[in-house]
């Protein structure tokens, strides 16, 4: 059943784009292990393996990279990913905005209260984020690339 879940993720994260408010950028997102070996002088070294063999309690690298193929500059995008399931997002960047309900509300995780079964409300916590999202305040010129990155623990 792992098997199939980390396979699903891989194709994931190969497939699927990140949604762009602009169609003119294409989006590519990439997932990686990240792994630490001891080299020959006894010194903890970190690389990034492929995510196929990822266990419970790998750390996980996600990499978007993105090209304006269009021929105006933009400028304040919004680039959202979904959270694959089975995975937990890891230290939330300051900059990344998440969704806790689909991407329907966005806000900083200690910002967002979901509903509860008796009818209250909670705190999100962490295993709720389902979207996160990043307004690219830089301006990308025709041609130009750029990449961002976060980090999330396989459960």
């Amino acid at each position: 059943m792992r098997t199939l879940a980390l396979a699903g993720m891989a194709a994931w994260a190969m497939a699927a784009p990140a949604a762009v408010a602009k169609p003119d950028l294409r989006t590519q997102t990439q997932m990686f292990v990240e792994r630490v070996h001891t080299d020959i002088n006894g010194r903890p070294r970190r690389i990034l393996a492929s995510a196929s063999r990822a266990e419970p309690g790998d750390q996980l690298v996600f990499v978007v990279n993105w090209r304006n193929e269009g021929r105006e500059p933009v400028q304040g995008i919004a680039l959202t990913n979904p959270i694959p399931r089975g995975t937990l997002l890891t230290a939330p960047d300051p900059s990344m905005q998440v969704s806790v309900d689909g991407g329907q509300r966005w806000g900083r995780l200690e910002e967002l209260w979901l509903p509860t079964p008796l009818g209250g409300t909670r705190r999100a916590v962490p295993a709720d984020i389902t979207h996160v999202r990043w307004t690219m305040p830089t301006r990308l010129s025709p041609g130009e690339t750029a990449r961002l990155s976060y980090r999330a623990t396989m459960r």
